[in-house]
């Protein structure tokens, strides 16, 4: 991934350095690694070429999500959209897809190709999905899981999709592994959205509550809003706010943050963390195994 910077444009190599040097779990480049160990060891440049695919399709969604939501800070950073122009940030995240999809091609595996593009397709569905319903502060809570599969599990399922398809897994292997992928990133993104009301911000690297300032409805909320007794009035609150009256927002993620929500939030989160160990269970035994069901552990208790 590093090799980017290599003959690119000299602003654009050094602001996707920064990038890669900020930090991050690395998680979809380890799941794809993990799909692969499985069935082929040590792991291909084909395998390392995909694994650096999705990691590199993950940063530039993160370009993106930054102009789109006007983030400023990340993992306690200025983000491209706070140093760049809207246009500049625009293709700098183009460029770093048009990379991924070339890690993707090294590994001329058609089904891997197609997966990629399949899945890149899925994120952007999403992401204009959770555009068009910002605000929407009625919209249904059945309305929250296709969209949080589009924006986190998809990829999280195309990296162990994609490795177990290098690996030469059966196709009840690499659906396990798919599956397994699927509710892992579900229950990641969870718990993400109940870090946004329940984090800090110096732990998180970015402000707390900024999904509700965007307008955007989780799961959290949904439950908080079903148990309120007077759910109009916290609507009323919400649309004050995105007047300028960002005190009311404030308290309105306060209340959030102390109410049996963040529980509720948490126990679907367990609940996907709980599929996603199941399908582990149709996989060879071994320390692989172990560790994909420690990750889900590790992805609940995370606080970061």
């Amino acid at each position: 991934m590093r090799s980017i910077g290599a003959g690119a444009y000299a602003p654009l190599a050094e602001a996707f350095l920064a990038l890669l040097g900020s930090g991050g779990k690395r998680l979809r480049p380890a799941l794809a690694l993990a799909a692969y160990g499985f069935y082929a060891e040590p792991a291909s440049e084909k395998a390392v070429a995909v694994a650096a695919a999705v990691e590199t399709l993950h940063n530039a969604t993160l370009v993106h999500d930054d102009l789109i939501d006007n983030a400023l800070v990340r993992r306690g950073m200025s983000t491209l959209n706070a140093v760049w122009n809207k246009g500049a940030t625009v293709l700098a995240g183009d460029y770093l897809f048009a990379r991924a999809a070339g890690f993707a091609a090294e590994t001329e595996n058609v089904r891997v190709v197609q997966l990629f593009a399949d899945t890149l397709r899925i994120i952007c569905e999403g992401e204009l999905r959770q555009l068009f319903s910002a605000r929407q502060w009625r919209q249904a809570k059945e309305d929250y899981y296709p969209r949080i599969f589009a924006k986190t599990a998809s990829l999280f399922a195309a990296a162990t999709r994609s490795g177990a398809i290098l690996g030469g897994a059966t196709p009840e292997q690499e659906q396990a592994l798919y599956d397994y992928g699927h509710y892992l990133g579900m229950a990641f993104q969870i718990v993400d959205d109940i870090l946004d009301y329940s984090g800090q911000e110096a732990t998180l690297g970015k402000p707390v509550g900024g999904d509700l300032r965007q307008g955007i409805v989780t799961l959290p909320f949904f439950y908080y809003l079903q148990s309120h007794a007077a759910p109009e009035g916290v609507i009323a609150r919400l649309q004050q706010a995105g007047n300028g009256r960002d005190d009311q927002v404030a308290d309105v993620i306060a209340a959030v943050r102390t109410s049996g929500a963040i529980q509720q939030a948490f126990a679907e989160a367990q609940g996907f963390g709980e599929q996603a160990k199941a399908a582990l269970e149709q996989l060879p035994d071994g320390l692989l195994r172990q560790a994909l069901a420690e990750l889900v552990d590790f992805t609940l208790q995370r606080r970061v």
